[in-house]
């Protein structure tokens, strides 16, 4: 088979590791790809957000299968191009991927499914925004209602953080932040599921927790995450079990009520208080990080999952666990959340033994004259497995120490809730 993966990070370079595995796998071309992704797949210069030049370089390239990894493109309607063009894809119609695109959309959702989520307002002028605020106090979180590369969110402990909150995604997040969604502060652990969902049927493929504050005790503002764990105590499986009966289920069954049935994976973000999950957030895309640890887990049965999904038959399939555990530390330009600098040089990557229990990769990154440099905020995704949580973690450390990047930085205590 002839495969396509669109996107050019961490995530994308996971999934094309885990697609490669498997013998079914041909030829496999990733838009706009990497410097890591390049060294297993060819990569493609390619408008990722564009359909019509997504249908025209796989018609071009003969693709079997369309794998769309972030989250901009599906908001954007290329898998429903591509499936109206003949294709076999992977990823949500546009109308399903308003789960993600619109805060607000989920809510309503949620309302009409009676998912337990938090108590929330939506406003589109800052003073009335404010003004819920007092009356509601802090802590509270503002979020940006439309697709803001996971960044969208601020948890206010404090009124002024909330009020700040406010002016600061009116006035920072253009378009994703013409409406602001204000909720209840839920107290419990996070943690990620992830289920895949063919239109009718839905198959949990795994749990994580990610790591979102970029300070080590998670201290600091948010990012994108700075590194994950698979699987996450916190999501037992009665705990799954629950969420999936009361929030899963319910939405997925809405959905399809509501004429737009989901087809592709469901990231399920959770807050767990006692044994109760309620519902955080829907992502419409695999999370990154989280992605990285799943598909080192389930490697090239991941191809066959997908495959199930575009083809409706995900009532047939299911997902064959190792009892292991897997880490990613995310190495991160120095700065970021904030500014950082571009084009920095990364030395010992190619020193690094990489196998099925140990690998790097890519999400920031591109080549030049012979050199790895850095291209984004979050750069690198150190990943490994192990028997257990706390060796697969010191596997994965002991390769960042081995990789020179004054640049550089990463936080110390990935995966401590679980150790």
């Amino acid at each position: 088979m002839n495969i396509l993966i669109l996107g050019s990070g961490g995530r994308e370079h996971a999934l094309a590791w885990a697609v490669k595995q498997n013998p079914k796998c041909d030829r496999l071309i990733v838009a706009p790809g990497n410097a890591g992704i390049a060294a297993i797949a060819e990569c493609a210069a390619l408008d990722i957000l564009d359909s019509d030049a997504v249908t025209q370089f796989a018609a071009e390239n003969a693709v079997d299968f369309i794998i769309v990894g972030p989250e901009a493109p599906l908001a954007a309607g290329v898998a429903d191009a591509c499936r109206a063009a003949g294709f076999s894809v992977f990823g949500p119609s546009k109308a399903a991927a308003r789960l993600e695109a619109s805060k607000s959309f989920t809510k309503a959702i949620c309302d009409a499914a009676k998912a337990p989520t938090a108590a929330y307002a939506r406003f589109t002028d800052a003073s009335a925004a404010k003004t819920y605020v007092e009356q509601q106090g802090a802590p509270i979180v503002i979020k940006a209602d439309g697709l803001a590369a996971g960044k969208g969110v601020i948890v206010a402990m404090t009124m002024a953080e909330a009020l700040d909150g406010i002016e600061t995604i009116f006035s920072d997040f253009g378009d994703a932040g013409a409406e602001v969604v204000i909720e209840e502060f839920m107290e419990g652990e996070e943690g990620s599921l992830f289920v895949l969902v063919d239109g009718e049927t839905l198959l949990p493929i795994g749990t994580a927790q990610d790591h979102k504050r970029v300070g080590d005790g998670d201290t600091g503002p948010n990012t994108g995450g700075m590194g994950a764990y698979s699987p996450a105590p916190v999501l037992s499986d009665a705990v799954v079990a629950k969420a999936m009966d009361e929030i899963v289920g319910p939405t997925m069954r809405e959905m399809v009520r509501q004429g737009m049935p989901y087809q592709g994976v469901l990231y399920v973000g959770l807050m767990i208080k006692d044994g109760q999950p309620r519902l955080v957030e829907y992502n419409v895309r695999f999370g990154d990080p989280e992605c990285q640890v799943l598909m080192l887990r389930l490697g090239a049965q991941a191809l066959d999952l997908m495959q199930a999904v575009a083809e409706g038959r995900l009532d047939q399939m299911q997902v064959n666990w190792a009892d292991d555990h897997a880490i990613t530390v995310v190495m991160a330009a120095n700065g970021y959340p904030g500014s950082y600098a571009k084009g920095t040089e990364i030395k010992g990557l190619d020193t690094l033994t990489e196998d099925s229990m140990n690998i790097v990769f890519h999400a920031g990154t591109t080549e030049k004259d012979g050199a790895i440099l850095a291209t984004g905020g979050r750069v690198l995704n150190v990943t490994a497995r192990g028997a257990t949580l706390a060796e697969a973690r010191a596997r994965a450390y002991g390769m960042v120490e081995q990789i020179d990047w004054p640049q550089g930085f990463c936080r110390k205590d990935i995966g401590w809730r679980a150790l």
